[in-house]
């Protein structure tokens, strides 16, 4: 009897820091979107966005470690981390069905980036030979009617928490535990009064097409 290739998608972004809107919209996906599991891609260079402070490439794969653990359907990758950099996703996948050739990868990207999908290397080749798994975001409208076969969207739930704001409200000195998992919360910010320098943010680290 033939074996199902399991059904992996590839959650590409800083994760600068990982927050509650990472987490439940990768949750909502394996629970509801057809993905067996749902990899959170930690990349070390987005190359639509080099001048991107980025905490320490370390603290934040083990935040998300930290946060996916315990919950087997999610998992923390760090394959773009022994990749060359800029980040680009087509070598991503192209590595990661390289060595997990019993998975069957989609990405999973916002409406934003879908539509400017376009300027990403290799479109048509990842449109080709992956399928597409695009969550909403308001103000980015999507025409279903004009997607590809490859491309479906998923009506997931909206939780605009970025991280960014997480970035600034800790400068600011805030208690904003509540938006982010209670593990990584605690790696961030060891005590309550730590600031985000203590952590490793960078201002000159240069920072994949995906993130939020």
């Amino acid at each position: 009897m033939e074996t199902l290739p399991i059904r992996t998608g590839i959650f590409g972004g800083s994760f600068n820091p990982v927050h509650i809107g990472h987490l439940a919209l990768a949750n909502y996906l394996c629970e509801y979107g057809e993905l067996d599991e749902v990899w959170m891609v930690v990349s070390p260079q987005n190359p639509f966005k080099k001048d991107q402070q980025l905490l320490n490439d370390d603290l934040r794969l083990a935040m998300v470690e930290a946060a996916v653990a315990g919950y087997p359907k999610l998992k923390a990758c760090d394959v773009e981390f022994r990749l060359p950099r800029p980040s680009y996703m087509i070598s991503t996948l192209r590595r990661l069905e390289t060595d997990y050739p019993e998975r069957r990868f989609s990405l999973v990207i916002g409406a934003d980036n879908w539509l400017a999908f376009r300027h990403w290397k290799a479109a048509e080749e990842i449109l080709r030979d992956f399928d597409i798994v695009v969550y909403p975001r308001p103000g980015y409208a999507i025409d279903t009617a004009a997607l590809p076969a490859s491309v479906r969207l998923v009506e997931t739930p909206l939780l605009e928490v970025s991280s960014t704001f997480i970035r600034r409200a800790l400068q600011e000195g805030k208690d904003i535990r509540y938006f982010m998992h209670p593990a990584s919360y605690r790696l961030l910010c060891p005590s309550s009064s730590a600031s985000i320098e203590a952590v490793g943010l960078s201002e000159n680290t240069p920072s994949t097409e995906n993130s939020f």
